[in-house]
Formats: C-alpha cells, structure tokens, sequence
C-alpha cells in the first residue's frame, strides 16, 4: 500500500524547492527527506525529481503526480484541522525557562489561552532541564543550543546576544573599540551556559574569539543581569531581557557594531507518530507570533 506520508512530502519538496527547506517544514532531517523520496520513486517505479547540486526540479511525471496529489492533501489536511480544533482540550503542560517564561512567553501564553478555554494550562517556570516523559510535559521551550536527544524538536525563531552594561561601570575605563579589549574588563559569568568565559564576534569580514576574565559567576541570567546593572561587571545576555534597561538607560550596548552568534529558541516534544492536536495548535500559535 502506497504510504501516504512520503507523498506529503514529496509535496512539501516541490512547494518548499529542496529538500532542506522541506525538512525545516516538516521538522525532518534533509537525509531522511531525501530517502523517503526515493523510495517513494521505488515504490511507483518512476523518477519525480532531477537533483542537481543547487535545485531540485520536476520530472514530467513528478508534475503530473503534484498537480494531481497536492489538492487532495490540502483537503485533507483542511479536514484534520477542523478535527483537531474540536479535539483539542484537557491538560496542556509546558515547560520553560524561568526568565524567557516572564519576559516573553506568559503574555503569548495567556493570550492562547483566552483564544483555547475549553485547554487547562499548566506552565512549569524552571531553568531545570525536565525529562519531559517522566513529567508528562507537552512542550519545553528552550534557549540556545540543544543536546541531541530523542525528543523532536522545531526551532520557532532566535534571539540575539548583547554585551552589556552599566553606564557607571565603563566610567572607570577608556571607550572601547574593539572587542579584545573585553578581556580586560570584570566579567559575570553565566555558569549555566557551556562555555561562559569563551565568546565569538563577528564585524563584516572580521572575526575574532575572546576569552574574558570572570570577577563573579551565577547560574541564573536573572542574577547575572541584576550584578550587572548593579555594576560589578559586563556580561552577555539576550536582547528580550535587556531591551526595557537598554531604553531606560540602566545598561549600555557595547561594540553593538560586532554581532554575536545568534540563539535559537525551540519547541521540543516527545517523539510521536501523531502530534496532539493541541501541541500542535499551540507550534502553529507561536510560529505566528513575535517570540522575542
């Protein structure tokens, strides 16, 4: 029998126009989009597509087999949605960390909520990595760079990093031009990320890796932002965080010229044939959304 998910996506190759773009759609890696095409071709014993290094093209068949499936997926999917919009109820637990959780995801969340009320919501504010199976937890949203797991993950958008701090500490030292010169200064580090000492910047064509030294550490970006603005030293933190200081005055974006590799932020579920109607009205909610 003719598997149905492989001619979804080989839909989603010729709307997307690869199989990268394909994978993002459909939170796939590229090499398994790829092998599911290919045994779709086995399977009908015919080839869909030409690849070439830059772009993927259809073959006369491929386009009849587009023109002819992709309508009646459309429907279908139509038909499942009003589905899982009717379904979609009970408890819904997340999952966040504490300070993304107060500065950008409660209000995005309480407006879901009055949009779902027949959807009890339960919000789970840790900077503790949960074992989402063990918790029986929906969704975690989740900052930076992932560890490779089991769990399913789709990255929603991403945030920048921002060398920050408070007027009254770069009072004592000259105007900086360039980012070596951080190496100087008192840094607070932040003990939960991987390497807190060790940051990358980039200016046009230039690029250098500095390695700064640490007169205080925390574990929490909360702590790490309230040293800063009481000035014991600079620090990198998100632009959600420092947006509100950074107007008002009560920190400095330093070398804001030199950019910093950006964070992603991701929704990670357990791993699952069917996605729950209501995690997935929840991904489709925040795909929609500014998350930063």
């Amino acid at each position: 029998m003719l598997d149905l998910n492989r001619l979804a996506t080989f839909v989603a190759v010729v709307e997307s126009g690869g199989f990268t773009a394909a994978g993002d759609r459909l939170g796939m890696a590229k090499s398994l989009v790829s092998q599911q095409i290919s045994k779709l071709e086995s399977q009908l014993g015919v080839a869909l597509l030409t690849r070439s290094t830059r772009k993927v093209l259809l073959t006369e068949i491929g386009e009849q087999l587009y023109a002819d499936i992709a309508p009646l997926l459309l429907a279908a999917n139509e038909a499942l949605d009003r589905l899982g919009q009717v379904k979609a109820s009970g408890l819904l637990r997340i999952t966040v960390p504490v300070d993304y959780a107060g500065a950008v995801l409660a209000p995005l969340l309480a407006e879901f909520a009055a949009l779902h009320p027949q959807l009890e919501i339960e919000l789970l504010a840790t900077d503790e990595v949960l074992d989402l199976l063990a918790e029986r937890i929906d969704v975690a949203f989740r900052l930076g760079r992932l560890q490779d797991s089991a769990l399913h993950a789709i990255k929603l958008a991403q945030f920048a990093e921002c060398v920050v701090a408070s007027p009254l500490c770069m009072t004592k030292y000259p105007a900086l031009t360039h980012p070596q010169e951080f190496s100087a200064l008192p840094w607070v580090a932040m003990t939960r990320l991987q390497a807190p000492l060790t940051w990358k910047f980039n200016h046009g064509d230039e690029s250098c890796t500095v390695r700064m030294r640490a007169v205080m550490r925390a574990s929490a970006p909360s702590s790490v932002l309230a040293l800063v603005r009481s000035g014991a030293g600079l620090s990198v933190l998100p632009d959600f965080m420092v947006a509100d200081d950074l107007a008002a005055g009560r920190l400095v974006h330093l070398l804001p010229e030199w950019t910093m590799p950006a964070g992603g932020i991701y929704a990670v579920y357990p791993s699952a044939r069917y996605l729950p109607a209501k995690v997935r009205i929840l991904l489709d909610f925040m795909r929609a959304r500014r998350m930063t």
